[in-house]
């Protein structure tokens, strides 16, 4: 049994879809099952809830061999503490009876290179609780997804920008999230490994955002310019759209981190190097965005 947590959020939804073609029996958490299209309701069992309540917990990882994890995004938690660890603490003490054989989680590239990187430094102590168990555990350690400039659709097609308080000419890596779902299905497939490691999933090449701008005007066909922002306007901004102060303050954390060169600290390899380029999601997945 494969037990799969926010089914219908960006990441979970594609893993969901790539485990299906395969015959394996399938559980999903869901809040509102009602979101889930027909096709899959009447394929997988489905247990209605919050995977960080225990009663839900208890009753969706009952013989399940491999499990997805995702925290789901709660931007009114008083902190990124509270939004990634007291959140899994239930699912980790079922974890600790040792019937879950695999879990696979959604963490974040940074480990060892600094304490104070917001979201990161809590997806990666995170990690550490799960591990803790006793669980086969697999972390895919990721950078920005090319998906959030999703968030953006609105600016890029009124204004032809986007925004964001890292350096323009800051070379890092990006990735699909539809990359991440293929390794995520990938490894709750395979019954073969064991003990605890990462996966990094560093997408295909490094870029600027100056050279993102660019490579989306060409896909546009429309001039398209990054526009850095003060850190503390980032900040207002996020508390403006109705994000706690502790969350949006481990954005900014996060921010600074990854500008200092967060990202970077990975080395790239074949194995990380995941095969959707920027240029390719701007064609299949913002451009019809924008377009569309």
């Amino acid at each position: 049994m494969i037990v799969i947590t926010s089914p219908t959020g960006q990441i979970g939804q594609q893993v969901l879809d790539r485990v299906l073609d395969h015959d394996e029996p399938i559980r999903v958490i869901a809040r509102d099952p009602a979101r889930l299209p027909t096709r899959v309701r009447e394929r997988v069992d489905v247990v209605q809830g919050s995977h960080g309540d225990p009663n839900v917990v208890d009753r969706a990882l009952a013989d399940a061999d491999a499990v997805f994890w995702l925290v789901p995004p709660d931007p009114r938690a008083a902190s990124p503490e509270v939004a990634y660890l007291d959140f899994t603490r239930p699912a980790c003490d079922f974890f600790k009876n040792q019937q879950v054989e695999r879990v696979v989680g959604i963490s974040a590239l940074g480990r060892g290179v600094t304490d104070s990187a917001g979201y990161v430094s809590t997806s990666l102590a995170m990690d550490d609780l799960i591990a803790s168990t006793g669980v086969s555990y697999r972390a895919l350690t990721m950078p920005s997804f090319m998906d959030n400039l999703l968030w953006q659709v609105e600016p890029i097609k009124n204004q032809g920008a986007f925004f964001s308080p890292i350096s323009a000419d800051r070379k890092m890596p990006t990735c699909a999230t539809r990359d991440i779902a293929a390794t995520a299905a990938t490894l709750l497939l395979d019954n073969s490994w064991n003990g605890v490691g990462s996966v990094p999933v560093l997408g295909p090449e490094d870029l600027s955002l100056n050279e993102m701008a660019q490579i989306m005007s060409e896909v546009l066909g429309r001039p398209i310019h990054y526009q850095r922002i003060p850190f503390d306007a980032y900040k207002a901004q996020l508390i403006d759209r109705g994000m706690s102060e502790g969350m949006a303050q481990g954005m900014v954390d996060m921010a600074r981190a990854k500008d200092a060169g967060l990202d970077n600290a990975e080395p790239r390899t074949p194995q990380a190097s995941t095969p959707t380029s920027f240029r390719q999601w701007c064609q299949d997945v913002l451009k019809p965005a924008v377009l569309g």
